[in-house]
């Protein structure tokens, strides 16, 4: 069992209306996990009466929940927890060319607005398909996140430039070679695009050196926030499924204070919590 850290001191960073975050899992019961059992969560499940208390501790209204590698390509528990949260949340599922029309149709009707591609281990559809499910996300008006080994960015930046939907490098670029100028550069370059946006999320998951203030991560995060804080989103990564023990289960409200911090300023982060969310996942303006 694993005890998750619900509530707690709230976070120093003023949360203006709005606040979404923009990665995390959420599960509910009675779905078929994956025969191979990879990326299932650990007890208790993590539902969304649960994660509406993170909600509620660190200040947030809006959520964007993506696909958990748990239930792979199927995204009946993913739509499942988009009708439970309602208007406040929107969905990333995983889909491919074999994903039936009238599926990505009730995807769509369920909240779905992006498509997930994850060539890590325990990914449903992996960067073999990225062409592919980009040609899908440009017809359903949908955006794509992105996530892999980073350290061959620089290598991927064409076949990422070549993307014609808009799309989010995930969990800092999860560069696991090390961040080097080269690197941060390949990021720049594709943000000024405008079609790519950076997500700061999970820093302890791509990190080459330690917590609590993962000075690799943060060093890059300043100069992107610096660069384009119009391209960045943000996410709790809740429920911090790598987490193996209470001991090791992240401070949500800490985590959030240092992703903050990494900002320049007050709009910067304005932008990020809530303006950027609006334009990338398609949620109302806030009035």
């Amino acid at each position: 069992m694993m005890e998750r850290k619900l509530q707690g001191a709230a976070p120093e960073t003023a949360m203006p209306k709005g606040a979404t975050d923009c990665q995390m899992h959420m599960y509910l019961p009675g779905f078929t996990w994956r025969a191979d059992g990879k990326g299932v969560p650990r007890d208790p499940l993590p539902t969304p009466q649960m994660y509406r208390q993170v909600m509620d501790w660190l200040g947030l209204e809006r959520v964007v929940i993506t696909q958990g590698n748990g239930h792979g390509a199927d995204n009946a528990s993913l739509m499942a927890c988009l009708q439970q949260m309602g208007e406040c949340a929107r969905g990333v599922a995983v889909v491919s060319p074999d994903t039936p029309r009238a599926e990505l149709r009730a995807l769509a009707d369920a909240g779905v607005t992006g498509a997930r591609i994850m060539d890590l281990p325990g990914g449903a559809v992996g960067l073999d398909q990225l062409e592919a499910v980009d040609d899908i996300a440009q017809d359903m008006g949908w955006m794509i996140a992105v996530q892999f080994d980073g350290s061959a960015l620089p290598e991927m930046e064409a076949r990422l430039n070549a993307l014609k939907s808009n799309w989010v490098l995930d969990h800092h670029g999860k560069i696991f070679s090390g961040i080097t100028d080269t690197h941060v550069a390949a990021v720049r370059r594709l943000i000024d695009t405008g079609r790519m946006w950076f997500k700061f999320a999970g820093c302890y998951e791509a990190t080459t050196t330690s917590g609590p203030d993962y000075p690799d991560i943060a060093a890059m995060a300043r100069q992107i926030g610096a660069h384009a804080p119009e391209r960045i989103v943000w996410g709790t990564n809740w429920p911090h499924n790598m987490a193996t023990s209470a001991a090791d289960y992240p401070d949500d409200a800490q985590l959030l204070d240092l992703a903050m911090g990494w900002l320049p300023d007050d709009a910067a982060r304005t932008r990020v919590l809530v303006d950027n969310p609006q334009a990338l996942y398609g949620f109302a303006q806030v009035s």
